[in-house]
């Protein structure tokens, strides 16, 4: 119903942060870098809580106030408290990708798993085949492409590189337009940035640095889909049960 989604699927979610030890650490080890950041704010480390909570966390990066800088004031100490609860919601949404890719759902039993039961027939093997879904590199990207959140997010992504490559070809001025898909895909895109940096000003072709950056920026995206998307389902199907941990 209704009325009882919403809860239902705060409590999964609560699971999924819950449940595996590699998000319970990944809230651990943010947790103590948040706190760092309130207490050395001009510390190099003040910036580590952006780095984990990426790509969520560069929202913050439009509030008033960003992490590091001096507190003089009421207004201020508000703005970076409303930096910190951002950070801690993007810690939280991280920790339940993290939960839905080292856990697996509870499923009901199948025809397939049953098959090993005596006295039960075995089904075919086209019918085992369909319920273990596709295989390959399209089974890997559907849950980048089933689902809003996964879509809407590859939107965002694909606005960001167009306004990349229209910076860089059409008005010849790309400046710091890289800067935008390497936020939208963090934190696997910083990597494409750092190689097409040595590419563009050492090789003889101009263009392979933007070349680097593209695909980089492009996997990076595809890559959190797919975790967005793995969250989605879990969202949407059964109760999660641990793996690992």
């Amino acid at each position: 119903m209704p009325s009882t989604s919403q809860p239902h699927r705060l409590r999964r979610l609560a699971v999924l942060a819950r449940d595996s030890w590699l998000a319970r650490s990944y809230l651990v080890v943010f947790g103590v870098s948040l706190v760092a950041m309130f207490l050395f704010p001009d510390s190099p480390f003040a910036a580590v809580p952006l780095l984990l909570t990426a790509p969520l966390c560069t929202v913050a990066l439009f509030l008033p106030l960003d992490p590091g800088s001096t507190v003089e004031g009421a207004a201020d100490f508000l703005a970076l408290g409303a930096v910190g609860l951002w950070l801690a919601v993007c810690a939280l949404v991280n920790a339940c990708v993290l939960g839905a890719v080292t856990t697996r759902p509870a499923t009901p039993r199948t025809p397939a798993a049953s098959a090993s039961r005596p006295g039960t027939e075995t089904p075919p093997r086209r019918v085992m085949a369909e319920q273990d879904g596709p295989r390959g590199l399209r089974g890997v990207l559907a849950p980048a492409l089933d689902n809003w959140l996964a879509r809407g997010y590859l939107a965002v992504v694909a606005a960001a590189l167009g306004f990349f490559l229209y910076a860089a070809y059409v008005q010849q001025d790309a400046g710091f337009a890289a800067i935008w898909p390497v936020m939208a895909t963090a934190p696997f895109s910083p990597l494409a940035l750092l190689l097409a940096g040595p590419a563009e000003y050492y090789s003889a072709l101009p263009w392979l640095g933007s070349l680097i950056l593209l695909i980089g920026v492009t996997l990076s995206g595809l890559i959190n889909a797919v975790l967005l998307g793995r969250l989605a389902r879990r969202l949407h199907g059964s109760e999660p049960r641990p793996a690992m941990g």
